[in-house]
């Protein structure tokens, strides 16, 4: 039986108020005269109204599809993909038709933004490669060619030179500028991620963060954990790079912890916590957006919210098809 449309059943549901409205005045005791009497009049303001009324009750029940079209239209979130209208077989077919219509613009722009997502993380990782590269090959080199000169300068003076000083003041700048080199060039692309793998790179992580900031980082990676593609390494390394990197700037905490597991229904979770002041009112910024970007390319999602006890959750979940080498 084919679904009648939308101006076929409001039709219809008009017809029948009106219907039912005849019957009430040819089945009742009261009747129209030529001179309105009160009573009259009431009975038949009373039925318009109880037409009206019941009139209203059935559009709005025949129209409820397009009201839910339009709340989610109005909560449709792109970083949060997997939204859909229900494709009631009971809707109208004008209706239903267009939750099909709708659904499928919803899953054709996940995917452009997937993919769009896709190529704006390649390309940066690609631009860090190339820095980190030139950093290191470049100005790193450079820099360890100027200390061996003011070394090879410094033994060529006498120690009670006054030009001794100043030349051991320039090798020591010279070294810490190296080391800062150094650091921008392994946040840019951590040689640990591509040469020890993840468990290693996280490690090296907390260390360096504990290191610079006199904050404890905990680390918890479970063994049961399968081999993650390259992709999914790099996703979960970023995020927990950003979330401690937020933990130092903005938290206040006194201590963190990062934990990498995988529960029984294969999800993989990261999690990165701290006992700071927590989210507050604050703005989610760049960090933020490029967490979940980063989520939304392999189909996860990354949540944070405020703990109970106070502090920071950031927490990553990806699907083990989705990420396993």
């Amino acid at each position: 039986m084919g679904r009648s449309s939308l101006l076929k059943r409001i039709f219809a549901l008009n017809v029948a108020a009106f219907v039912l409205a005849g019957l009430v005045l040819a089945f009742t005791p009261a009747t129209v005269s030529a001179e309105i009497a009160r009573l009259e009049a009431a009975v038949l303001v009373l039925v318009l109204a109880a037409t009206a009324a019941i009139d209203f009750l059935l559009l709005r029940r025949a129209l409820a599809p397009l009201r839910r079209l339009s709340g989610l239209m109005e909560t449709v979130e792109p970083l949060h993909p997997g939204q859909r209208l229900p494709e009631e077989d009971s809707s109208p077919e004008e209706i239903r038709r267009l939750a099909v219509a709708f659904n499928g613009m919803l899953a054709r722009l996940e995917e452009e933004r997937r993919r769009s997502v896709e190529r704006s993380l390649g390309a940066q990782e690609a631009e860090r490669l190339r820095v980190a590269q030139e950093l290191h090959d470049g100005i790193g080199q450079s820099l360890t060619a100027l200390m061996l000169q003011i070394d090879r300068a410094a033994r060529r003076v006498p120690q009670e030179n006054p030009l001794q000083g100043e030349l051991c003041g320039a090798r020591e700048a010279a070294r810490t500028l190296l080391g800062e080199v150094r650091e921008v060039a392994t946040r840019l692309r951590p040689e640990a991620l591509d040469d020890l793998g993840l468990a290693n790179a996280l490690e090296a992580l907390c260390a360096r963060v504990g290191d610079q900031s006199g904050i404890p980082v905990r680390l918890s990676v479970d063994p049961g954990l399968p081999p993650l593609s390259p992709e999914a390494e790099l996703v979960v390394f970023r995020i927990a790079q950003e979330a401690l990197s937020n933990t130092l700037r903005h938290a206040d905490a006194s201590a963190a912890e990062l934990t990498l597991a995988v529960g029984d229904d294969g999800t993989v979770t990261l999690r990165a916590a701290d006992d700071g002041r927590g989210l507050g009112d604050s703005v989610p910024g760049a960090g933020i957006q490029g967490m979940h970007e980063r989520a939304l390319l392999l189909g996860g999602t990354c949540q944070l919210r405020t703990l109970p006890a106070g502090g920071t959750e950031v927490a990553l979940r990806l699907r083990t098809a989705e990420v396993v080498a």
